[in-house]
Parts: C-alpha cells; structure tokens; sequence
C-alpha cells in the first residue's frame, strides 16, 4: 500500500492530544485558503490607490488566485493520494506562506498579479492533501464527520471573517501587512505539520515509474489548461464582454479540453486514470460534487456587491463596511453547531435540503434590500438565513462526499470538491458582474439598486434549482453520522464498500 493511503503515517495511532492539534493545524490551512481571497475585499481599493491599478485590473488581484488554485486541485489531489500527503501539505504551505511575504514586499501591478497566482498553487496543494490526512487520522466514521465539520467549517469562516479581518488591517496597519499576516500563518503550519505528523513507513514501496502513471500527467494536464481557460474566460468576460473573441475562443477550447480529459480518463487503465469513470458510480458522489458551486458563489457574490455598494456609494468605511457583515461571521459559528446536531439526528440528505431551503428564505430577502434604512429588515435576516444554510449544506455536503467513496481516493475527491467551489465563485462572480452591468446600463446606472437585485434574483433562481436537482437526483440512502461502523459500512454503495476492503 502507498504512502499516500496513509496509516503509512501512524497518524490513526496518534493520541487524542496530537490528533486534536493536528486538526487545529489543518483548520488553520483551510481557513487560510478562503481568508486569501476575503480579506482583499477591504485591501483592493487600497492596494489599487497604492500602485495605480485599474478597477478592471484590479479583479485579477483575486482572479489569478482563484484561476491557479482551481486549476492545480486535481495535480494536489493525485499527489496526495499516490505520495505521502504531509509532504504535498509542507510543501503547499510553504508556497503560500513564503509567495505571501514576497507580495508584501512588491509596489507593482503585474508582479503583484504573479504572486497571488503562485498563492493560488500552494493553497491548491494544501486542501486535498490536508483532507487526506484528516481522513486518515480519524477512521472512525463518527469521529470523522465531527473532524470534517470542524475542517470544512473553517473553509467557511476564513470566507466571511476574511474581510472584516481584512478591514481591521487596512484600517489600523497597511494593505502589505494583509500579506504578511498569510506569510505568517503559513509558514507557521508547514513547520507544525513537519514536527508533528510522524515519518511515514512503507512497507510496500510501488516503482517510481508507476508512481508518475498513477499521476496521470497528461490527464490532469489537459483538465488543467482547461480550467485555466474557462476561470480566464469568465473573469475576462465581465470585463470585456463576453462577445469577444478572447473570451469566446477560450471557452470553445476549454470545453474541447474537458471533453478530451473525460475520453483520455476512459481510455487507459483505471490505476493509471487521475478520475477514472468508476468514480462516477459512487452513490451520490455527481450531485454532490455540484453541491459545491453554492457555498463560495453565495458568499461571495453577497460580499462583491454589499462591499462595493456599501463603501461606493453609501460612503461607508471599510470598518464600517465590515461591521455590517458581522451577521455572517457569527450566523457561521452558530451553523456550525446546528449542522453537527442536523448530522447526527437525521439522513444527510435531508440536512442538505433544509439548509438549501434556509438559504433560499434568505436569499430572497435580498432583492429587496435597496437603501440604507433596509439593512435590518431585509440584509440582517437575509445574512442571517442565507449564512445558516449555506454553511449547513456545505459541511453537510462535505462530509457525505467521503462517506459515499473509499478513503484511497479521499484526495482526489476533495480536489474535485474544493474545484467546484472555487468555479462556482469565479462563474458566478463574473455571471452576476456582467447581469449588474448590463441592468444599470437601462436602470439608473452604477449608484442603483437594480443591477445589484437582478443579481440576488439570479442567486435565489441557482440555489433553487440546486436544492430541486438535489431533491430529485441524490439517493436517501447515508445515515446519520452517530451511526456505528457496521451500519456505515452496509449503508455504503456496494461498488465504494468493495474498493474499501480492497484498497
């Protein structure tokens, strides 16, 4: 067995105490990968007055972020799967933390650009790898689910406490210290990861050959100039239009490029394939893996168009901005706690759908949100509803995804998870822009409410479709997670519960 299916590691042998501050070092890692993106949200006008950038421009200071992290997912999730994950975590944070104080340290647009793109690639060999380790660390299926929540749950919190903490740096500090707290953080984990997860042992080593066929190059090459593609399409999309040949030429080839990986992946042999199509027959693992395009989307259109408004046309300060956005950060916390309590008393998938029909009720409040003396009546309650279930269908969403397929494929599985997420906030982003846009183009121009309405509409219209294709297509068929290991084991599809024993 490899080093990357992991107790390799000894890490399930681990006492209480180590695995406990394991995990807080794997939560301080994914809160990190969503606060990168967050917390520029108060520092862009900063950094763009700073060094002259465009408000155009300045959309790639979180696109390029977004296009690598999405784009390199499925390479970490390999690697962590067939090499020992602690190193691809080492190495990822590494990245990210020493990128970080390089951006600290720059006074210019295009370098600026390039360092949050290799930030992007070292968050991207963070997740799956740490989602591994988790994995591994807590067989226990109870104990696993817990663990999950807590890790996903933090995805959620470095999302929204991201731009109020943001807000307190830029206000009090300088936008570089922005860079140097994540230069910090990172750092500091990828050497608590290196003292603190013991020395793998193998005792079956696989040939370096096979090794590089199970990485699949050229499978997760093409899917990743892909992505890249599709992520520069979109962004550009809202900027440009998207009737430019620049945009519509790079769409064409990403969809060719998507088609080609899923006709490469089912013509070789399935050891060798980075998403061989059996992992399409997981119960539920489609619908899902689609699941992901709501939490990130939600969050971060909410925060695009409230901070913006808010700050440009209100005229309120950036701390100001982010006071008003506390109802999310403290509505996580609390969903935190009512999503544990849903998972342990009820079948996941009715968890999802109430907290799908939760973010629904909110995120119709929003439309009609459209003045300041509207904050309490509609954007509180909208914050508050819309927070709960999105965060209770994204922990939920989370955990099932590893209850439905075997933990030798856990990397992969939380590459193509935490790539959803990361598309569905780069598509929707550049989907709600271009709808706003082109609304205030008729209706009142930039300092209106209409295109911002048009946006919530178009956001109610996608978690409702959402929560009907999860209603309609996800098998009720994944138990509560106090449920003991032999009825974890019988509720598992038969194709998962064999490649289980197997691998």
């Amino acid at each position: 067995m490899e080093a990357s299916t992991q107790d390799a590691n000894g890490l399930a042998g681990l006492s209480s105490a180590r695995k406990s501050l394991l995990l807080a070092v794997f939560c301080f890692a994914q809160f990190l990968d969503t606060f990168n993106n967050s917390s520029l949200f108060s520092a862009i006008p900063r950094i763009s007055d700073s060094l002259d950038i465009t408000n155009a421009n300045s959309v790639w200071l979180l696109s390029a972020y977004q296009l690598t992290f999405a784009a390199f997912l499925l390479s970490s999730g390999r690697l962590s799967d067939v090499y020992n994950a602690n190193y691809v975590f080492i190495s990822g944070a590494s990245i990210m933390g020493l990128s970080a104080l390089g951006g600290g340290f720059v006074r210019s647009q295009v370098p600026l650009i390039v360092i949050r793109a290799l930030m992007g690639i070292g968050a991207a060999l963070t997740v799956p790898s740490a989602l591994q380790l988790v994995v591994t660390m807590y067989p226990d299926p109870s104990q696993q689910g817990k663990a999950i929540t807590i890790f996903v749950g933090t995805s959620a919190l470095g999302n929204v406490i991201g731009l109020f903490i943001g807000a307190i740096i830029v206000a009090f500090a300088s936008w570089p210290w922005v860079f140097y707290v994540i230069a910090i953080t990172g750092i500091t984990i990828a050497v608590l990861s290196w003292i603190l997860v013991p020395k793998a042992q193998v005792s079956e080593e696989p040939s370096r050959q096979n090794k590089f066929k199970r990485l699949d190059p050229i499978g997760v090459g093409i899917l990743s100039i892909a992505l890249i593609l599709f992520v520069f399409a979109v962004t550009s999309g809202s900027i440009t239009g998207w009737g430019s040949a620049r945009v519509i030429a790079n769409l064409i080839i990403a969809i060719v490029l998507i088609i080609a990986f899923f006709v490469w992946e089912a013509s070789i042999p399935e050891e060798f394939a980075a998403v061989p199509p059996r992992m399409w027959r997981y119960q539920n693992l489609g619908i899902l893996i689609a699941t992901a395009l709501l939490p990130f989307l939600w969050f971060g259109i909410v925060m695009m168009l409230y901070s913006w408004l808010w700050q440009e046309v209100y005229g309120w300060s950036a701390v100001n901005t982010a006071i008003r956005f506390l109802p999310i950060n403290v509505t996580g916390l609390l969903a935190l706690v009512v999503s544990d309590v849903g998972q342990k008393n009820f079948r996941l998938k009715w968890v999802i759908l109430a907290g799908m029909f939760i973010a629904m009720v909110g995120t119709v409040l929003l439309p009609f949100a459209d003045s300041q003396s509207r904050y309490w009546g509609f954007v509180f309650p909208g914050f508050v509803l819309g927070t709960t279930g999105v965060t209770i269908t994204f922990t939920t969403a989370n955990i099932t995804v590893f209850k439905v397929t075997p933990p030798t494929v856990a990397g992969v599985v939380g590459a193509l998870f935490n790539c959803c997420l990361n598309l569905g906030c780069a598509t929707g982003s550049a989907i709600i822009t271009s709808i706003q846009t082109s609304v205030e183009i008729h209706h009142g121009g930039p300092t209106s409410y209409d295109g911002r309405a048009a946006g919530f509409w178009f956001l109610f219209a996608f978690v409702t479709l959402l929560a009907v294709c999860v209603a309609i297509f996800m098998e009720n068929t994944v138990p509560p997670v106090k449920k003991d290991i032999a009825n974890e084991l019988e509720a598992r599809p038969p194709v998962a519960a064999k490649e289980s024993k197997s691998g």
